[in-house]
C-alpha cells in the first residue's frame, strides 16, 4: 500500500526523525497475532524509506504494532536492515522477559517498551490498577537500562493513570496526544493535567504529536490544532513528531504528507520545528 500523494510543502531539517511508525511484512513470514485489532495491511521497508526521502526525516524509530503482538521479528528485521546509526525501536515484550532478551533488543537499538491498549477501549470501572504490575515492573527494569515506557492508552485512562505517571522515575512518552478526545477541547480536565505534567515537576513525560485521525471528530482534522498549539506553547522541548505509516485503518483518510505539513501549520517558527523533529527524539533516543 502507498500513501504518497506527491511532495509536501516543506521537508524536515537535517537530522529530522519519524519517532512513531510500523512496517507490516509478508503474513506468510510474520505471523499476526491472535488479537487483531484491524486488517493489518502490508507495508514493508522500502516502501516507507521512500516516503521518508520526500518528509527529509533521516532517522527512524519503529513501533511494535499490536497486530504482531509480541512477536518484534518484523521490526527488529526492518532495524537490522537499516542500520543503528539510523534507527531506533520501542518493543513490545513480557514484564519478565529474561535480562538476556534485554540486553539483545537494547544492542539491536531498542529503547523503549510498549504499554499497549485498544485506544478505543470502552470505560471500565477499576482497570487502571490491573496494570500497575506490568507498569512498576517495566518500569524498574527499563530505568536499569535507560529506557523509557511508552503508552499507548485511551484517553480516558491516560487520565486515569496520571497519577501513577507523575510518580515514575524514567521518561516516557504518551503516543496520539495521550488520546484526548479532541471535541471535549483543550480545558477537559485529563488534557489539563497533561498540560501540567509536562510543565511541572521531574519532566519526565513526552508528548507524541501522532494520530490526529484518532482523536478528531471534525473536518481536517481542525478540532486538534487547539489541543497541538497548547501543548506546543506550554513545553516544545517534550514534544516528537511520528507519521503513525501506514495509518492501519484511517489510510483512506489520510497521508503522511498532509500529517507532516499539518505539523508546520502548528508550529510559529522552524525553531520549534526543529526542537520537534530533530533535538528532542535526539534525547530521547540517543540519536
Amino acid at each position: 500500500m502507498s500513501d504518497h500523494d506527491g511532495q509536501p510543502a516543506f521537508t524536515s531539517p537535517s537530522g529530522g526523525c519519524d519517532a512513531h511508525f510500523h512496517v507490516f511484512g509478508p503474513a506468510q513470514r510474520y505471523p499476526y497475532g491472535s488479537e487483531l485489532r484491524y486488517a493489518p495491511p502490508l507495508a514493508p521497508l522500502a516502501e516507507y524509506l521512500s516516503l521518508a526521502r520526500e518528509l527529509g526525516v533521516s532517522r527512524y524509530v519503529f513501533v511494535q504494532p499490536s497486530a504482531y503482538g509480541r512477536d518484534n521479528r518484523c521490526m527488529l528485521d526492518a532495524m537490522r536492515e537499516v542500520g543503528p546509526q539510523s534507527c531506533r525501536g520501542i518493543v513490545d515484550v513480557d514484564e519478565n522477559a529474561p535480562d538476556e532478551e534485554l540486553a539483545g533488543l537494547d544492542a539491536a537499538g531498542v529503547r523503549g517498551v510498549r504499554v499497549n491498549l485498544s485506544p478505543v477501549k470502552p470505560f471500565e470501572s477499576g482497570f487502571a490498577p490491573k496494570l500497575m504490575p506490568r507498569i512498576a515492573r517495566l518500569a524498574a527494569r527499563c530505568a536499569e537500562i535507560g529506557w523509557h515506557l511508552d503508552f499507548l492508552t485511551p484517553g480516558w485512562l491516560t487520565e486515569e493513570l496520571v497519577p501513577t505517571l507523575r510518580k515514575l522515575k524514567l521518561d516516557f512518552s504518551l503516543a496520539h496526544f495521550g488520546m484526548f478526545q479532541a471535541k471535549q477541547g483543550v480545558d477537559q480536565p485529563g488534557f489539563r493535567q497533561l498540560i501540567e505534567l509536562l510543565r511541572h515537576g521531574e519532566r519526565r513525560c513526552w508528548v507524541k504529536l501522532t494520530g490526529v485521525y484518532r482523536m478528531s471528530a471534525a473536518p481536517g482534522f481542525a478540532d486538534v490544532a487547539p489541543m497541538a498549539r497548547a501543548l506546543i506553547e506550554s513545553a516544545p522541548d517534550r514534544l516528537i513528531w511520528g507519521s503513525d505509516y501506514p495509518h492501519l485503518s484511517f489510510a483512506d483518510k489520510v497521508t503522511s504528507e498532509g500529517l507532516f505539513e499539518m505539523l508546520k501549520l502548528w508550529c510559529k517558527d522552524r525553531s520549534t520545528l526543529q526542537k520537534i523533529l530533530v533535538d528532542n527524539p535526539a534525547k530521547l533516543f540517543a540519536f
